[in-house]
């Protein structure tokens, strides 16, 4: 188990789900800290996802979720989360500056974006290498360059804890090594802590502080380093991850 580093910090103990009496998930312990990437690796239908969705609060469970936040202990985190898949009208008039502005403001977009929200929106992208993708449709975007949006979309605000489920399922080989370095430069810029739910070990190996392989209970654990060196790891990793 890693040591907490004092100032941000999530806690999962012990936590269990299921739906009806199909177990998803069992005994589920985990500790990550501020400042590091943990790759959560295994098959589909693994527990990824209901993991996520459990630590968002949209899945009953047992055990405990403790989030440790810098300024205030008792203050509640901001948790930023990409799902796996969101399915969009792709022949609606609505742009990356709309869902941004969405995401920024309570205020009515459908007359116009107001210059300050229009700003901001363009500065949030620019941290994900998309500023020139503001005026855009959704129905134009390639599958990198919605990725990309959706995750400016998540750390508005920055948030204490980011979540991707499965981020780079519809990249291409290009996209996913421009994916992967701007996550890795959010972390250092923002000192976030980040889980990746992800089949490309390969690919997020270099990136990634920590790799915990799941398959309904925490199978291994262990540095990139160590996941190479697991027999079990790259067994379950060679069968289909």
């Amino acid at each position: 188990m890693e040591k907490t580093c004092g100032h941000c910090c999530t806690k999962i103990e012990n936590l269990s789900a299921s739906f009806g009496k199909v177990s998803i998930l069992e005994g589920i312990n985990l500790h990550l800290n501020c400042h590091e990437i943990l790759a959560l690796i295994g098959p589909n239908g693994a527990g990824k996802t209901t993991l996520f969705r459990a630590v968002i609060g949209e899945v009953p469970h047992s055990g405990k979720i403790n989030f440790l936040v810098k300024a205030n202990p008792k203050e509640k985190p901001r948790i930023g989360y990409v799902p796996q898949k969101i399915n969009f009208d792709l022949d609606s008039p609505i742009s990356v500056l709309d869902l941004m502005a969405m995401t920024i403001t309570d205020d009515p977009i459908w007359l116009r974006v107001k210059k300050n929200i229009r700003e901001e929106a363009a500065g949030t992208l620019k941290k994900v290498a998309s500023e020139k993708l503001v005026n855009k449709r959704i129905g134009e975007l390639s599958g990198g360059e919605l990725q990309r949006v959706l995750l400016a979309m998540a750390m508005t605000p920055v948030p204490d804890l980011l979540l991707l489920d499965e981020p780079i399922s519809a990249v291409d080989v290009k996209g996913i090594s421009l994916f992967y370095e701007i996550v890795n430069g959010l972390k250092k810029e923002y000192d976030i802590s980040i889980i990746m739910a992800t089949h490309n070990l390969t690919g997020v190996l270099p990136y990634a502080d920590r790799v915990v392989l799941l398959n309904r209970v925490i199978i291994a654990e262990g540095t990139p380093q160590e996941v190479l060196s697991d027999k079990k790891i790259l067994d379950a990793y060679r069968m289909g991850l």
